[in-house]
């Protein structure tokens, strides 16, 4: 007598073939509201391609076939190039074609481009993370190099502003799209990086846009196959900044050896490298001893894709999380119609809520960096956005695993790929305490950063009482900031400015749900079935 033992029931099937532009209605309210609503429908056409079932296993591909190391070709020449699987080439593809590198270095670009950009971050971070990293470090060097691209490589002006990926090993003047990477990072120094011990000596004369000779090594080469990489080295002036390529202009490769790809925890479809410079060739970017300075014109920008990128893992997250609870039944009922789950869902949207008014009033901010307060609201908060997008991130990912329990925790399921690429974002272009300290020598070192607090703040003021308390109660912690407490100041920042945002865009009583979740002393308290309804119909994309 047969027996059928492994019917499958009650298990909902994998969210895919959803769009993930129109189901976020807080992000289309952003993207309008600071000026890029008219790339709405490019948008929600990206959105579409990228929730698909195919653009979903590219990501997966990419991650389950990693980058593989070729020291040498057939014939036994030194090659340093890295092979990827096919997946990995067809999410850059992607990328680029979508200018999610170049869009706001564009000369034609549109007001809002910043933003519309900061959009088409967050909706690939929901698919593949890894390849947003070669992505970034383009994008923020891209500025500094349409100014002071050395003179033997200014034929590179074209392929840079391009929407080509091309991953051909040759020059980058034969290219028709280029990548820039960076390698800041040595064994001894780690974010210290005026302890870097590379050395740089001038071929002939010294000077900006002149060749150097550098000796040392990378503990971090990011994106090895990049065409060029920006380098912090020694010079006699003091830590200079770069450009290294990969080919020089005779065509011969430059003397930069990879001697091995990291294994890491996690964003493994991304190359990272350790590599050694041996009389390598490099062009001084800026003076000598300007180094940090050129580099952070750069680190803004990587920070705040630090925190899009983790913004965007999380909205995946809790995705997969509403779509499996919409479905699945326990104890009688769909788990969303269960009181503690709508609890915990909420206020998970509650979150994301929040996180996408201030990283889009941020990104507003980054273009028009021209105005006093926007400058200053970029040099605060996006060290502050950062440190707690980021560091919140993890949990965030592993709550959404455990409304799925066990099988989401299982390799099957793409959260456990999410989970481990959460930390990256937090270590990477400075880990949780160089942000805060940056947050305090933004406050006690640049003129005008109380003033646009003020101004931010004060605003709103007598909207909400946590929101008056918590401002009230870190003014007086600004008077003489400690480093010890550091971190704490850095969030309330942070959950001020979140606070501020709400205040203003959102219905008053989902800005009230924040503002006592996030700013209540006592903890907050359970949100009400109505602030539910709305943040979970919003987080679905049925409103706004």
């Amino acid at each position: 007598m047969p027996w059928q033992t492994h019917t499958v029931f009650n298990q909902p099937i994998p969210l895919n073939n959803s769009n993930l532009f129109l189901s976020d209605a807080a992000l289309r309210e952003a993207v309008n509201r600071e000026g890029a609503g008219w790339d709405a429908e490019l948008l929600a056409s990206i959105g579409q391609q990228l929730g698909t079932a195919e653009s979903l296993e590219l990501g997966r591909l990419a991650n389950a076939n990693p980058p593989e190391l070729l020291r040498y070709d057939a014939s036994g020449a030194r090659l340093d190039d890295v092979r990827f699987h096919p997946a990995w080439h067809l999410l850059m593809q992607g990328l680029c074609a979508n200018r999610v590198h170049n869009l706001p270095w564009q000369e034609e670009a549109r007001h809002g481009s910043f933003v519309a950009r900061a959009a088409r971050f967050v909706l690939h971070a929901q698919v593949e993370a890894g390849t947003l990293c070669p992505i970034t470090m383009t994008f923020a060097a891209t500025p500094l190099l349409q100014s002071a691209l050395p003179t033997p490589f200014q034929d590179w002006l074209k392929p840079l502003l391009s929407d080509r990926y091309d991953a051909h090993l040759q020059p980058g003047a034969q290219k028709r799209g280029l990548l820039i990477g960076m390698g800041m990072t040595e064994k001894q120094g780690g974010s210290d990086v005026l302890s870097n011990t590379t050395r740089a000596e001038p071929l002939a004369q010294p000077g900006p846009g002149e060749a150097y000779r550098l000796v040392g090594h990378k503990w971090f080469f990011s994106v090895p196959q990049s065409d060029a990489h920006l380098v912090l080295a020694q010079a006699k002036g003091g830590l200079s900044c770069f450009f290294v390529p990969r080919f020089l202009p005779d065509g011969q490769r430059n003397a930069v050896r990879l001697e091995r790809l990291k294994e890491k925890l996690g964003n493994r479809s991304n190359a990272s490298s350790e590599a050694e410079f041996f009389d390598a060739a490099g062009w001084l970017v800026g003076e000598e001893g300007e180094g940090v300075r050129q580099i952070l014109k750069m680190g803004g920008m990587t920070r705040f894709d630090c925190a899009l990128g983790s913004h965007g893992l999380m909205r995946r997250a809790l995705s997969v999380a509403l779509y499996h609870a919409h479905q699945r039944q326990a104890f009688g009922k769909n788990l969303i119609e269960q009181p503690l789950m709508r609890q915990v869902l909420g206020r998970m949207a509650l979150q994301l809520e929040g996180q996408t008014a201030l990283l889009f009033r941020l990104a507003g901010a980054w273009e028009k960096r021209g105005d006093e307060r926007d400058t200053a609201f970029c040099r605060l908060f996006t060290p502050a956005a950062k440190y707690a997008v980021c560091k919140g991130g993890i949990p965030f990912v592993a709550e959404a695993m455990e409304v799925l329990g066990g099988i989401g925790y299982c390799e099957e399921n793409e959260l456990p790929r999410l989970y481990r690429e959460m930390p990256v974002n937090s270590i990477w272009e400075g880990s949780g305490n160089i942000m805060c300290l940056d947050v305090l020598r933004v406050l006690s070192r640049h003129a005008g950063t109380m003033e646009m607090l003020h101004a931010e703040f004060d605003e709103v003021k007598g909207r909400n009482r946590h929101f008056d308390r918590a401002w009230r109660q870190l003014q007086q912690q600004l008077r003489k900031p400690q480093e010890a407490a550091a971190r704490l100041l850095t969030e309330q920042l942070y959950a001020l400015a979140v606070g501020a945002q709400l205040l203003r865009h959102v219905t008053p009583p989902m800005a009230e749900a924040w503002c006592q979740m996030a700013l209540d002393a006592r903890g907050g308290s359970q949100l009400s079935e109505s602030v539910l309804n709305d943040v979970l119909l919003r987080a679905t994309g049925g409103a706004g």
